[in-house]
């Protein structure tokens, strides 16, 4: 799952980016409304994290904006500002969810779990294809009810072509998913990573789940 920090508090910004790394999220961060405005037309994002009061731009104007485009993005408010008229005004303008300050991570984590979970429909952090499994909660792998152990990005790639089943990914796609914007990596590092996906469930039981289309890309049937 890839998620936009949209924070100007620097300190806050930079603890949050590294718990949400941490339990393998994809993460961007930016400071101020308009910047992620820039961000948000880039990059495909799951979750967006948004504080209210932002430099340049503030939190409801980048809301506003940012659902008049395509973005399909979740928004969880993330504030100080805690009156009752503050969380209408900004579900109204199409916020998701909202979560004052302070708050505790582990909250703000399973939020952010479940936002993602909305966006692609799902109503259980189990997902099922065949014989595998994935836990989006606990990031567990398992074939046939057995624990595969993978690497962070190969779950992540996992869960991305899980999610989006019968859905043909490019390899840009994918690496967009699950490399930030600061990452000096090619997307051909998708590639190492199918492989390497691919070879770990074989070992467990479990062939011919990823179907490759040349030209096109890579997909769960």
């Amino acid at each position: 799952m890839r998620v936009l920090i949209v924070e100007d508090s620097e300190r806050l910004r930079k603890a949050l980016a590294r718990g949400l790394r941490a339990a393998g999220l994809t993460v961007d961060e930016a400071r101020d409304g308009r910047a992620a405005l820039t961000f948000a037309s880039a990059h495909p994002y799951e979750v967006i994290i948004l504080d209210l009061m932002l430099p340049l731009l503030s939190g409801l104007e980048f809301l506003t904006r940012l659902r008049a485009s395509p973005s399909p993005a979740r928004v969880l408010i993330l504030s100080a500002r805690d009156l009752v008229g503050d969380r209408v005004a900004a579900l109204n303008l199409g916020a998701d969810d909202y979560l004052t300050k302070p708050f505790a991570f582990e909250e703000l984590h399973a939020r952010v779990l479940a936002l993602g979970r909305r966006q692609s429909r799902e109503t259980s952090p189990r997902v099922t294809v065949r014989e595998v499994s994935i836990d989006t909660s606990a990031r567990l792998a398992l074939v046939k009810d057995q624990p595969v152990p993978l690497a962070p990005k190969e779950y992540a790639l996992l869960e991305t072509l899980l999610r989006n089943r019968g859905q043909c990914l490019s390899r840009t796609a994918l690496f967009e998913k699950l490399y930030d914007s600061a990452s000096e990596s090619s997307d051909r590092v998708i590639e190492v990573i199918i492989s390497t996906l691919r070879a770990k469930l074989e070992r467990a039981g479990c062939r011919d789940l990823i179907e490759t289309r040349r030209g096109f890309g890579y997909r769960v049937a």
